[in-house]
């Protein structure tokens, strides 16, 4: 999405309830992912990446070769060492690459699209997505594969639509939003599909959950009830919730959606996640 918008990349602190703005742009930016070093992040925009130091904050292309329409789906392999990208610029639609953290050729990895990038296991071994397959019946359910493409599993299956999946800490659950009947909701099930719990039972319109490095929180976008999607310039709330379930806390209303808080964007230490907001 562009458009003519200030792009404000912060950070909230969960402990104090304090927001720290890191960068202010007129640039559109998306999706932060917080780097193991705990001393930059990595943000899209304009179909290509950048590492922002929060040092002395800056925007840095990442080299990406032929890769010029990344999307808001990328993230970092535990290590550090690689990002995972979503990228359509060589396919119809949005294929997953692996390409080196400090730039390089992406290499592809899934051989059908469409394929959006969400999730990385903590060995650092699959990876988690959503996919639009024939077998799938036109939605997209969620899926997970070796770094290869080899090995893809589907996981989801009688869901409207699933978004978002992302491994906890310790690879035993993945999150995500799925729609049934018109209600989108948290979801938690096994590494191996197993086991589908629903977390969230509001009328919010719930998307990507993401939880903490040290597997005790979830942080999420909610949508106001009725919102079709996850459209950008909406009114929006980032919530809270234990991991094993719970009451979610309000942490804050903002003007955003689409491109604040698709991706992990946990900082190490778990106190801090950093998202985007938006100034029309």
């Amino acid at each position: 999405m562009e458009g003519a918008v200030t792009s404000i990349v912060a950070a909230y602190d969960i402990e104090t309830g304090l927001e720290t703005v890191l960068f202010e742009t007129d640039r559109h930016l998306e999706a932060p992912n917080w780097m193991p070093d705990g001393r930059a992040l990595i943000v899209n925009g304009g179909g290509r990446l950048y590492r922002l130091p929060l040092d002395n904050p800056a925007l840095q292309q990442i080299g990406t070769g032929f890769a010029d329409r990344i999307n808001n789906d990328h993230g970092l392999s535990p290590d550090g060492t690689h990002l995972a990208i979503s990228d359509a610029s060589r396919t119809e639609a949005s294929c997953i690459y692996i390409v080196p953290v400090d730039g390089g050729t992406p290499v592809s990895v899934t051989p059908d699209v469409p394929s959006y990038w969400h999730g990385w296991s903590p060995e650092g071994e699959r990876l988690a997505y959503v996919g639009k397959r024939p077998r799938t019946g036109g939605t997209f359910q969620v899926f997970t594969c070796r770094l290869d493409g080899s090995d893809e599993r589907q996981l989801t299956s009688d869901f409207d639509h699933c978004d978002g999946p992302d491994y906890t800490p310790d690879g035993h659950w993945i999150w995500f939003n799925g729609e049934r009947d018109g209600a989108v909701d948290l979801w938690r099930m096994r590494a191996d599909g197993g086991k589908l719990e629903q977390m969230t039972f509001d009328e919010r319109v719930n998307w990507f959950p993401h939880p903490s490095p040290d597997g005790r929180h979830v942080v999420y976008l909610a949508y106001e009830p009725g919102t079709t999607g996850h459209p950008a310039n909406r009114p929006v709330q980032l919530r809270l919730m234990p991991a094993e379930g719970g009451t979610p806390r309000v942490l804050m209303t903002l003007h955003g959606g689409q491109g604040t808080l698709n991706v992990p964007s946990w900082a190490p230490d778990s106190r801090r996640f950093a998202f985007v907001r938006y100034r029309p």
